[in-house]
């Protein structure tokens, strides 16, 4: 998601906190995103896809999975920091859009949330 950053851009402080996912392409890590879980709701950040990867469904395969994974973990509502172009995307997997919009480097997000629970 951010290329031209150096690694130690994406990097938490609390990382090791995170469950951390990957979808291979046989032996090619194509996507990742990471799941950090507080009590019965959790947020999913640095959940990227390769740009040559992008459109195969890697990447919703790898959300879905990340969301069954959550629900397994007693997580009820589950919510993300989307860059505004991408919440068409986050739509199609039942997240909904709040009100609470932020620009990060020029970027901007919109905090989008989905209730596990209706499933």
């Amino acid at each position: 998601m951010w290329p031209d950053q150096p690694i130690d851009y994406i990097k938490l402080e609390d990382d090791e906190k995170g469950i951390h996912f990957g979808f291979f392409n046989q032996d090619q890590l194509v996507s990742v995103v990471s799941l950090f879980i507080d009590g019965n709701s959790a947020q999913f950040r640095k959940f990227a896809t390769d740009a040559k990867e992008q459109g195969k469904g890697y990447g919703g395969k790898l959300l879905l999975h990340m969301m069954e994974e959550a629900v397994n973990c007693g997580v009820n509502m589950l919510w993300c920091n989307a860059r505004l172009d991408k919440a068409p995307f986050y739509e199609k997997f039942g997240m909904i859009k709040t009100s609470r919009h932020f620009i990060k480097d020029g970027v901007a997000f919109v905090v989008m949330q989905k209730d596990l629970l209706s499933r």
